[in-house]
């Protein structure tokens, strides 16, 4: 009788333990900073966190997002978006870039829409006959970027306002590649 109630007790013990081991390690993988911007960017972006191809990206934008816009500004508190788009590809990508817009289209090879991939740049002319602003697509139409009104954000390619002044999309041209004129 007594090895009974100790077995039983044991197993209740066990189970119990095991319960708990999970939520910690479910705990911890919540707190974990990588795991932290995997789950943000699947919320926000639509995409299963293993299709998230370059989490190093993903996690500097994430350290950038809601940093205020700030006409020629290149630090946390106040970024443009020219200055945004160079620091991500200073950063996450190791290539250096100009740092205006439309210096920076000189240096892409044009792509359409639906040929863009992450990483690739996105152009607008924004009220504008000329460039004016730059963003770092990242899959699913959404990019993100340094907005003149809400900051450093991430948006859709097929917002209204997006779609509209839309200009091309661009990949950064290898050494030796030549430039483009616009």
């Amino acid at each position: 009788m007594i090895k009974k109630f100790l077995f039983s007790t044991l197993i209740v013990l066990a189970s119990f333990s095991a319960t708990f081991a999970q939520k910690t390690k479910e705990a911890a993988k919540v707190e974990d900073p990588d795991n932290l911007a995997s789950q943000y960017f699947s919320q926000v972006m639509g995409v299963a966190v293993d299709a998230t191809s370059n989490l190093k990206l993903y996690k500097f934008i994430y350290e950038w997002i809601g940093t205020p816009y700030r006409f020629g500004g290149n630090t946390k508190k106040g970024i443009d978006c020219s200055a945004f788009t160079k620091a991500i590809y200073d950063k996450v990508f190791n290539t250096d870039i100009l740092r205006n817009s439309r210096d920076i289209f000189s240096m892409v090879n044009p792509l359409s829409k639906d040929e863009l991939k992450e990483g690739d740049l996105v152009f607008f002319k924004i009220k504008s006959r000329s460039i004016s602003h730059v963003g770092v697509y990242l899959g699913e139409n959404r990019f993100a970027h340094a907005s003149s009104s809400r900051g450093v954000v991430i948006s859709n390619l097929n917002e209204p306002y997006y779609s509209r002044y839309f200009y091309k999309g661009g990949r950064i041209l290898e050494p030796g590649e030549g430039g483009i004129v616009e």
